[in-house]
C-alpha cells in the first residue's frame, strides 16, 4: 500500500490532532483548532463525527433502522456539534474592525446583557445565560463596534467548557483588541448539568467576574458598574 492510500485511509481528526501535536499546540476542549484545518475537512469531520455518533446510538441498544425518530439522529447530532454548539473549536475568529478613540472617550461604557450558550466539558450539557462587559477606554484604546462583542462572546462560548475559563477567555481577547484602561466581565449562567441530571435543581445559577486594570484597583468604579447591570 503506497503512503498516499495509507494517507487516504486516516481518519481526519488523526491527521488534524497530528499537525496540532507537531506544531506543540493545545487542543483542549475549549482551544479554537481552526489554523489546523485545511479546506474541505471540516465536512470530513462531520462525516467522521456522524459514524462515531451512530455507534453510540447502537451501544445504547436504538433501532435507528426501524424508529422513524431516530433514523438521522447521528447526523443531525453531528451538525449540531461541528456547525453551531462547537463551531467555535473549528472556525476562525469572527473579523473586528478596530477604530482610533478619535473623540478621546474616557467613560464607561457597558454592553449586555449578551445572551450566549456554550456546554459544559464535563457532560456536554447546555450551559445558557448572559454576560455583562464593562470598558473603560483611553485615548489610546481601540473602539470596536457595539455587535462586535456579541460576535467575540459568541465565538468563545460555542466550545465544551467551564464558565470560569469561558470567562477568562473572553476577557484576554476583548483586552487584546482594545488596550483599554479597565475591563470588567460579569457572566450568569443556568448550568443543565445540574439541572438536567444530577442535583436536579432548576433554579440555581452561577454566577462569576473578571475585573482588570481599573476596575480591579478602583473599587467606586467596580461599584458603579455592578450596580448599573443590576437594573
Amino acid at each position: 500500500m503506497s503512503p498516499a492510500e495509507i494517507d487516504e485511509g486516516t481518519p481526519v481528526s488523526v491527521k488534524i490532532r497530528e499537525r496540532i501535536k507537531a506544531a506543540r499546540k493545545r487542543f483542549h476542549a475549549n482551544d479554537n483548532i481552526a489554523d489546523f484545518i485545511e479546506p474541505g475537512e471540516l465536512e470530513k469531520i462531520l462525516d467522521e463525527v456522524t459514524v462515531k455518533m451512530q455507534g453510540v446510538l447502537d451501544s445504547l441498544v436504538i433501532d435507528t433502522d426501524n424508529d422513524h425518530n431516530t433514523a438521522d439522529t447521528a447526523r443531525r447530532v453531528a451538525k449540531m456539534y461541528v456547525n453551531e454548539v462547537f463551531k467555535g473549536r473549528f472556525v476562525p475568529g469572527p473579523g473586528i474592525t478596530e477604530f482610533p478613540n478619535a473623540e478621546h472617550l474616557n467613560e464607561l461604557m457597558i454592553v449586555g446583557p449578551i445572551t450566549v450558550r456554550s456546554a459544559c466539558s464535563h457532560h456536554f450539557c447546555p450551559v445558557i445565560g448572559k454576560i455583562w462587559i464593562g470598558v473603560l477606554p483611553n485615548e489610546r484604546t481601540n473602539v470596536i463596534g457595539l455587535s462586535k462583542y456579541a460576535r467575540i462572546a459568541e465565538w468563545i462560548m460555542n466550545r465544551p467548557q467551564i464558565q470560569e475559563e469561558a470567562v477568562i477567555q473572553l476577557a484576554d481577547l476583548i483586552q487584546d483588541k482594545t488596550q483599554p484602561d479597565g475591563l470588567a466581565i460579569v457572566m450568569e449562567a443556568s448550568h443543565f448539568c445540574m439541572a438536567w441530571r444530577g442535583v436536579k435543581d432548576m433554579d440555581s445559577k452561577m454566577i462569576n467576574s473578571v475585573m482588570r486594570g481599573a476596575f480591579l484597583k478602583d473599587p467606586n468604579l467596580r461599584r458603579e458598574f455592578l450596580s448599573l447591570i443590576h437594573r
